[in-house]
């Protein structure tokens, strides 16, 4: 079993950055890829980004692979989503997801085996 806790998240103006960290405890994540998402108020949740157990493999979707950037340290266990330029459009409550490495980084939320309870990022004046 994997816990996996968010943080970082709060209010920005526009323009501003944030650092999201996604901090795993009960197990390791190794051999486990991990995935960001964001559910915006009335929207489906979406991948934003995601990163391969060995950092091999990252991709970020189109309207974010310009401003967020994706790293993690397996020595502490912690995976970083740092966003930068941030907009109004990307409110949301983020969240973290662990994944089986040989699944590799599917943008469905269904293959995903554990899940944080999220953060909430404001973009706002």
């Amino acid at each position: 079993q994997v816990q996996l806790v968010e943080s970082g998240g709060g209010l920005v103006q526009p323009g501003g950055s944030l650092r999201l960290s996604c901090a795993a405890s009960g197990k390791t994540l190794d051999r486990h890829n991990i995935g960001w998402f964001r559910q915006a108020p009335g929207k489906e949740r979406e991948f934003v980004c995601g990163i391969s157990w060995n950092s091999d493999n990252v991709k970020c979707r189109t309207l974010v692979k310009d401003r967020f950037t994706i790293a993690r340290d397996n020595d502490k266990n912690t995976v970083y989503l740092q966003m930068n330029s941030l907009k109004p459009e990307d409110t949301a409550v983020y969240s973290c997801a662990a994944i089986p490495d040989e699944m590799g980084l599917p943008f469905a939320e269904r293959f995903y085996e554990y899940w944080g309870q999220g953060t909430q990022v404001t973009v706002s004046t």
